[in-house]
């Protein structure tokens, strides 16, 4: 992995030495830190501003109720459609309930992460590594030798899609549990394709069958201790997600540190927290998607506030395309009836994904804007 350019070497070697101990942010918890490294202090202009909805202002996602969705109704059909269209279409972001995956998953997959990541250091070790070539990773800020600053969150990704790990690769606190998990989220993710294939007009199984958006499925379990100094840190800076589409589980445990930035008539927009909604799980449109829909749905910027509150629990499923197929895996704008033009260039995956870095996450798809 790159170093950031300019990094001194006091601050190499300091992140070094904290990424040798393989424990994370939640080892410098379990040391008793009441302090944080330099290297976690974002710069000012880069924290967040407390978020305050105004008289008459107040925000919330759209909550969209999946109930009916697979009845013969057509008009309940057709009123799902149109939910989802709207939500996609103004916001990129929506919360679902009676989505079909059971609570006991959700709760499970929550409490596994909490399990994994307070375990000792010793058993959580194994599984520490920047190796993209296996498909179980645990450990702390993917980019923690590019960003120009850290984030207090430590994460375990499990390539889940097309081909699950073996089960000796996942930790055992996860083994058997994310399969589960992984596998009703994926059904849902074909429900949520086929209404979004429907509100552009398309047959229902367009996004998943010619799209290929449901091919792969990254899933990163993110783990937020309780941050001893949260105004000088963030647990996800500003971002939009390269993915197709992205379901997120969060718990209730520091609600409203996920961010949505609101786009108004008028100005740069403002930030609304998505507060936790029993039962509800929380999807997002991602740039892929923003791109093949032609600007029809919305991949926004987001972040994650860090809090005093903690340990927060969430797990982010990314339908999107990885590994060694992300090179030849094409993203185009759909040709619409109507002719509208295209208004990106086609673009490979990778090259998503390399912009996405070099652009830390920042308006990725200006870049292939015609």
């Amino acid at each position: 992995m790159s170093v950031a350019p300019m990094m001194s070497s006091s601050r190499l070697r300091d992140l070094q030495a904290f990424d040798d101990t393989n424990a994370g942010v939640k080892g410098l918890v379990d040391a008793g830190v009441t302090t944080l490294p330099s290297f976690f202090h974002h710069p000012p202009q880069n924290l967040p501003k407390p978020v305050h909805d105004s008289p008459g202002r107040s925000f919330t996602i759209p909550v969209i109720d999946l109930a009916g969705v697979t009845t013969a109704d057509p008009a309940r059909r057709a009123e799902l459609v149109g939910e989802v269209l709207a939500a996609a279409n103004k916001f990129g972001f929506f919360q679902v309930l009676n989505h079909g995956v059971p609570e006991a998953a959700m709760s499970g997959m929550l409490a596994a992460v909490r399990r994994f990541n307070e375990e000792p250091v010793e058993v959580k070790r194994a599984y520490y590594t920047r190796d993209h070539g296996r498909s179980v990773r645990y450990h702390c800020n993917q980019d923690l030798f590019r960003a120009s600053a850290a984030k207090w969150r430590d994460t375990v990704y499990l390539e889940m899609a097309p081909t699950e790990p073996c089960p000796e690769e996942i930790p055992a606190a996860l083994r058997g549990v994310a399969a589960e998990y992984t596998q009703q989220v994926r059904r849902l993710g074909r429900t949520l394709l086929e209404l979004l294939s429907e509100a552009l007009g398309l047959r229902s199984g367009y996004l998943e069958e010619e799209a290929g958006c449901l091919d792969w499925i990254l899933v990163a379990a993110h783990y937020y201790p309780a941050c001893p100094e949260p105004q000088l840190t963030m647990g996800a800076t500003t971002h939009s997600d390269y993915s197709f589409l992205t379901v997120l589980l969060q718990d209730a445990v520091g609600s409203g540190a996920l961010q949505v930035l609101v786009q108004e008539e008028e100005g740069e927009g403002r930030w609304a927290a998505v507060h936790a909604v029993p039962g509800a799980l929380v999807v997002n449109i991602g740039d892929f998607l923003q791109l093949i829909s032609n600007d029809r749905f919305k991949s926004v910027q987001h972040r994650v506030v860090s809090k005093k509150e903690g340990p927060r629990a969430s797990v982010a499923c990314f339908f999107q395309t990885y590994g060694a197929a992300a090179a030849t895996k094409v993203c185009a704008p759909i040709v619409f009836p109507d002719g509208t033009p295209p208004v990106y260039k086609s673009a490979t995956v990778e090259e998503l994904v390399v912009t996405f870095w070099a652009k830390n996450g920042h308006a990725t798809l200006d870049h292939f804007r015609l």
